[in-house]
Parts: C-alpha cells; sequence; structure tokens
C-alpha cells in the first residue's frame, strides 16, 4: 500500500469460539450492528486528498477525516507498511528511524489507536473502540548481511516482515526477477530467525520460487498478504495455484487485493475481486483466505486531480525499475465501485449475495487473519 503511493503522496493459532463474535446474518438490514472482525492484512489508514505538505502535520496522512472513516468502515486492525520498500537511503539507517516514528505517533494517539504485538492487542482494540496497528516491511533489504537484526526489529514491534519486493535482493527474487531465483542461503537464515522470533513471514511480490521455498523452509505459517491469483489474471503480482496451495497446506493466510491486477488491461470491479476470492478458496479452503487490499479507506475527493498525480507516479516506477504489469495511469490502484468507508460492508453484502455463509464471510473478513497471525505471534 504505502510503496504504490510513495510517488503519487508526493504530487492455528487462538481459539476463535471464544472471541464472542456475532454472526453475519444475509437478511440484517444494519451489518454495522454486527460488529464483524474486519482486518486489511495490507492497507492504511491515510488521507490521500492531504497534499504532500501537510502529510508530517498531520501524522503520516492520518488526519480526523480519515480516522473516523476509518472507525466508520469497521475496521479492527490493518498491517500497516513501513520502513524501506526501494529507492535511495540506507536501507536499515530509513528502517530504523520510520519504526522510532511510527512507536511514538501510535503512543501519542493512544485514544485511537493501539499497537498489536500479539493476537489479543487486535481483541483488545476492537473491545476498547480503537484501532489496531500492525507494524510490517515491504522488503527485507534493511537485514543487509545480518539475519540477527530480524530480532531487534521484533523487539520494536515489528509483526510482519515481507522478504522481497518486485526486484531481488539478497535473499531471493521478487516477481519482476526475470532469474526467478529462489530463497538463498542468507534468506533461509533470515526465515529461520523470522521464525524464531514469531513474525509472520510475507511471501507477497516474491517470485514463484522463493516463495515455494520459503514456504517449504519456514516451520510457521505464512501470508501472503496482499495478492491475485494467477490463475484469473495471468500478471507477475499474481500467485499460481502452486503457491496459494502451498501456502495453505502449511497452515497460512492468503490476502486479495483491491488492485489493478485483479484483470488484464482493464480497469477491475468488485465482481473481480469476488472471482479472486472465490478462486482462493477453491484452492487454499475457505480457512486461509481474507483480505489485503493494499489501499487506505477515505475514498478520492478531486479524481482528475488524482489521475495526474497517478500519471506521474506511474512515470517514476517505470523510471525506477520497479512498475510491474498493469500498473497503468488509466487504471487506478483500487476498486471505483468498492471505496470509501462503506466498502467493507459492500464486500460482506455481495458475498452474502453470492451464497456464502455467515461463517465463511467472517473468517474472510479478519478471522482468518487473526488466527494464522495471532497463532504465530503468541
Amino acid at each position: 500500500m504505502t510503496d504504490r503511493r510513495i510517488f503519487l503522496h508526493s504530487a492455528a493459532g487462538l481459539g476463535l469460539a471464544a472471541l464472542g463474535l456475532p454472526a453475519f446474518a444475509a437478511d440484517d438490514a444494519n451489518p454495522r450492528k454486527r460488529r464483524p472482525m474486519i482486518i486489511d492484512a495490507l492497507g492504511g489508514i491515510d488521507n490521500a486528498n492531504l497534499p504532500f505538505t501537510r502529510r508530517d502535520d498531520d501524522g503520516f496522512g492520518i488526519d480526523a477525516r480519515s480516522l473516523a472513516d476509518a472507525k466508520a468502515s469497521g475496521l479492527t486492525a490493518f498491517n500497516m507498511t513501513i520502513g524501506y520498500v526501494f529507492g535511495a537511503g540506507d536501507p536499515y539507517e530509513k528502517t530504523v528511524a520510520e519504526t522510532r516514528a511510527w512507536n511514538a505517533y501510535i503512543a501519542q494517539r493512544a485514544d485511537a489507536l493501539l499497537l498489536v504485538r500479539s493476537g489479543a492487542d487486535i481483541l483488545r482494540a476492537r473491545d476498547d473502540g480503537r484501532i489496531g496497528v500492525v507494524l510490517g516491511f515491504q522488503n527485507a533489504a534493511m537485514m543487509g548481511d545480518d539475519a540477527r537484526r530480524v530480532e531487534t526489529f521484533a523487539k520494536a514491534g515489528i509483526r510482519v516482515i515481507q522478504l522481497t519486493y518486485n526486484g531481488p535482493n539478497q535473499l531471493g527474487d521478487g516477481s519482476m526477477a526475470a532469474s526467478n531465483k529462489g530463497l538463498t542461503p542468507f534468506g533461509r537464515e533470515v526465515v529461520a530467525e523470522l521464525n524464531r522470533n514469531r513474525v509472520l513471514v510475507d511471501l507477497s511480490h516474491s517470485g514463484e520460487q522463493i516463495c515455494l521455498d520459503a514456504a517449504a523452509a519456514s516451520t510457521q505459517p505464512i501470508a501472503i498478504t496482499h495478492t491475485g491469483c494467477r490463475a484469473i489474471a495471468d500478471l507477475p503480482r499474481n500467485k499460481t495455484d502452486k503457491e496459494l496451495k502451498l501456502v495453505a497446506d502449511k497452515g497460512g493466510f492468503v490476502g486479495i487485493y483491491f488492485m489493478p491486477f485483479l484483470a488484464v488491461g482493464r480497469q477491475p470491479t468488485a465482481d473481480d475481486l469476488i472471482a479472486h476470492i472465490e478462486h482462493a478458496i477453491k484452492v487454499c479452503g475457505e480457512d486461509h483466505v481474507g483480505i489485503g487490499t493494499d489501499g487506505t479507506v477515505t475514498q478520492i475527493d478531486d479524481m482528475p486531480a488524482y489521475m495526474k498525480g497517478l500519471e506521474e507516479e506511474v512515470r517514476q516506477r517505470r523510471a525506477a525499475g520497479i512498475s510491474a504489469p498493469g500498473e497503468r495511469p488509466d487504471i487506478v490502484p483500487f476498486l471505483p465501485d468498492l471505496m470509501g468507508k462503506d466498502k467493507f460492508w459492500k464486500l460482506a453484502d455481495l458475498l452474502a449475495k453470492r451464497g456464502h455463509s455467515s461463517g465463511r464471510i467472517e473468517k474472510i473478513l479478519g478471522k482468518n487473519f487473526l488466527r494464522v497471525a495471532g497463532g504465530v505471534w503468541s
């Protein structure tokens, strides 16, 4: 999420039977009263309408409006990307600085936010009326050549670490690396340290071979927090059935994003999202699928201005060599018919209309992520 908007903003686990969550009934006229557990496995709550000059003043782009929208959406918790993803600067120093800054910010906003270190913290956030913030990385380049840095970041509150971004790093190849190199010896050291420190391994953006290698090597369930299904849309950022099934077989989690990669050559819609969710359920089973929107909640106010910024973002990402097929200046990185503070409620209603049970919908909205991630973190 954050990584895709950097340029744009510049222009087995917990006992869920004890959760006490109400059943999701398709005929209930007011879904907000059901208070389902809603967890965005990769997302944000910033206001994309804010100019860059105001973002620092408003706490990483989180202002009163975006916070209110996030609460109105029913969001319980979200995995927030921080630290180095790509570009200039020392990956380790940049990541240390951002980790400190986010810890300080969440502490300052303890009235509304809660740093998530365990599954129990997500439940506490819900019960307190706050939003849980899971801090995570979308690249492990900051490990340098020292896998022991995992422990440093784990102690600082990091709970999800993605092994690669789109390109290669010292752990292996991302989805846009033609060589499709698997998990390197150092990558295996990092995975072992992630397991030892009970940090969730994320294989989003990875190449196929490193995904398969890491899923096999990990002694803990892993996640692909934000992806789509290659069988539905044949694009590099989406995962093959082989990858999806292995992650599920190891007890892991797959989050489907609300991104351009859900369709080929056109703007995807909510129908495409449903198709990917249903295919993932077919491959993985309903206990291993959820959502990782790769976006924020507050809707865009000025779409023409946004599209100009998007054009520049795409241009710069292509120039930097970090773009992936499917990123285009005429396709927005969200679903136009599933945006704003009602998007999770709309998704739930669409799934119910498709005949999915209330129990399955609750799993997709958040229970599956809580079970898998909470089990790793415990």
